[in-house]
């Protein structure tokens, strides 16, 4: 495991360890944040504790093309019962992550230096967001980092039932437009899976990602 200290440098994602953590340290600088993740790396801590930094092996992605739409989430978005704008109100759904209540989480890894972080990248056209709204009412989202063929989702919010799935297709049919080659999604988790998402080796993501 590296020790970061105030050089911008990541040691090759190889050295990970089992976990996926591959060093420790450092800050969540603008500069710092892109370069980990133009080099397939992540923050992911809990506040508090030192920052960590993950480059897992397996890889959880999605390829556009595999998403899958449920016939009632197809029935929801055939309802238009949400709207859906994009990278309009990102405060708003990054600080709406950092709060929502999680099933068998005890707070939160967004801490208030995380959103200071993430608002700076997005005032730089680097982390990007996905509002959805209800009767004028935020009530789902999501927010990544943009790449541009490549976008890391980092966290979604949902207020309201679906809210949250309905962000996540329309991202992914907002990138199958652009071209983009894939979804980051980090590490499992089976509400990933039931949506499309696999898990690849690191070296096929790290192919990818250098491959722009």
């Amino acid at each position: 495991m590296y020790f970061l200290f105030d050089n911008l440098y990541f040691p090759p994602v190889s050295e990970a360890d089992e976990e996926g953590i591959l060093a420790v340290g450092g800050d969540l600088s603008p500069e710092r944040l892109k370069l980990a993740y133009k080099n397939g790396i992540f923050p992911w801590f809990n506040e508090g504790e030192p920052i960590l930094w993950w480059a897992p092996d397996p890889r959880m992605v999605l390829f556009l093309d595999e998403l899958i739409i449920s016939k009632s989430m197809r029935n929801i978005l055939n309802r238009k019962q949400f709207t859906v704008t994009f990278n309009t109100n990102f405060k708003e759904v990054i600080s709406n992550c950092q709060k929502i209540q999680r099933i068998g989480q005890d707070g939160t890894w967004i801490s208030d230096d995380i959103v200071e972080s993430y608002c700076e990248l997005n005032r730089q056209g680097i982390a990007k967001s996905v509002e959805v709204w209800q009767e004028g009412e935020l009530v789902g989202g999501l927010y990544g980092v943009d790449l541009g063929h490549v976008f890391c989702g980092e966290s979604m919010f949902s207020k309201v039932s679906n809210a949250s799935k309905v962000a996540f297709i329309s991202l992914v049919k907002h990138l199958e437009e652009k071209n983009y080659k894939l979804l980051d999604c980090q590490v499992y988790n089976p509400h990933l899976d039931s949506l499309g998402c696999r898990e690849i080796d690191r070296e096929e993501f790290m192919d990818i990602l250098k491959s722009e």
